[in-house]
Order: structure tokens, then C-alpha cells, then sequence
């Protein structure tokens, strides 16, 4: 699998680091680390998932994943500050947090989905989301983590499926969750603009394609 982010490459099948076509060098623990983040995306990896991948069976400490978290860092020129690429989550682990492309060419299927992003905005932070499912929630672990008064650990869960069409919905909340200005009360579809509101904190869901004249129309 080749993916593609920033002016980067990553090719697990030759194991290379590629920027603009010429290798960088990583350490092979280095490689295996960025090559998980970028398959997890955007989910944030526990420090006990990394041990349990990394280095399966070994006693290690968590200095070694700083370590290896710094010298991808370094190789992506990416620090700890601008957290271009690499989200850090105090105390839980990491999380790829830049726009990244998988090779649609390895991809298996008679027809393949436009390249599209999904995006949740609210004040202080987004998330980058493509199909799958991502847990909202003031639990550290959750896929999009909101340090917010009235966000529930698990609040509730968006869920992106294979032709882009996105859908929301409370996984049990004290507060409940909002889609534009209404509680909902099961899977309700979200449409480019909506804003949905958990808690005291409103995150603003966009969906688009690489194409501008063909914006992702939600029904």
C-alpha cells in the first residue's frame, strides 16, 4: 500500500520513505510506528496498542515510543508544537493528524469512489475523516476527544461509509446530541454545513471532493 501525504510517500510493500521521489531514512521500528498512524487514521493509538504491535511479547518503556515518535518527526520535519503530522495525546498515546491519500490504484473492486474528506471543525481543534467510524467524547481514547463542559465519555459516534454519505448519532449521553438545532433520537444523516452539537462545544461537519464544481450534496 502506497499513501501520500503532504509531499511524502509511504510504501509498505518496498518499506520506503519517499519525499518528492527521494528516500529519507527511518529506523525499522521508526517505519513500522508512522506506517500504524497512517493505517489508524485518524484514530488516536493507545501506548499499550503500539506495545502490543511494536514490539509484541517485549517489556518496553514508554521512552522507547517517544523516541521512535521523535525521529519520524524529525524525517517528516514536523515538531511537537505544530503537530503537523503527529498528534500527541498527553498520557495516551499518538494520532496521524495531517491529510493523507491511499493509492486508489491498490485498491481492489471493479469501481472505485472518488477521493473525498470528510472534516469536523469546532473551536480549538478538527479531525480529518474518511470511511469508518469515530467515537466524539471527553474519553482521551475516543477518535475526536473534546475537553468540554457536558461531553459525556462516549457521546456520540459519526459514521462515514464507502460512498462518502455521513451519518451521527448519541451513543446514550447525560445531554444529548443536536443536529441543526434538534435532538436526535437515532442515526441521522449529516449534510455539508451541519453543525452538531455536543455538550457545550459545537463542531461544524464539511464534506467535499478533490473536485471543486462537485461539492458532496447530503440528502
Amino acid at each position: 500500500m502506497r499513501t501520500q501525504f503532504g509531499p511524502f510517500t509511504l510504501d509498505t510493500g518496498t518499506r520506503e520513505l519517499l519525499k518528492d521521489g527521494q528516500a529519507v531514512h527511518l529506523s525499522p521500528k521508526g517505519f513500522d510506528v508512522l506506517a500504524l498512524l497512517l493505517e489508524r487514521r485518524p484514530n488516536v493509538i493507545t501506548k499499550k496498542d503500539f506495545d502490543a504491535r511494536i514490539w509484541p511479547g517485549v517489556f518496553v518503556t514508554d521512552a522507547n515510543l517517544s523516541v521512535i515518535v521523535s525521529e519520524i518527526r524529525r524525517a517528516l520535519g514536523d515538531t511537537p508544537r505544530d503537530q503537523r503530522f503527529i498528534r500527541t495525546i498527553d498520557r495516551v498515546g499518538y494520532a496521524f493528524s495531517g491529510r493523507a491519500i491511499d493509492d486508489a490504484s491498490e485498491r481492489p473492486g471493479p469501481t472505485l469512489v472518488p477521493a473525498a474528506t470528510c472534516r469536523l471543525s469546532w473551536a480549538g481543534g478538527h479531525a480529518l475523516l474518511g470511511a469508518g467510524e469515530y467515537v466524539i467524547g471527553r474519553n482521551p481514547a475516543c477518535s475526536v476527544w473534546l475537553d468540554v463542559d457536558g461531553v459525556s465519555r462516549k457521546h456520540a459516534r459519526v459514521r462515514i461509509d464507502g460512498t462518502h454519505q455521513a451519518e451521527v448519532e448519541d451513543l446514550g449521553s447525560t445531554n444529548g446530541t443536536f443536529v441543526r438545532g434538534l435532538p436526535i433520537h437515532g442515526p441521522t444523516a449529516l449534510r455539508d454545513g451541519d453543525v452538531i452539537q455536543v455538550g457545550t462545544a459545537e463542531l461544524t461537519f464539511r464534506a467535499w471532493n478533490d473536485r471543486p464544481t462537485e461539492r458532496i450534496r447530503r440528502g
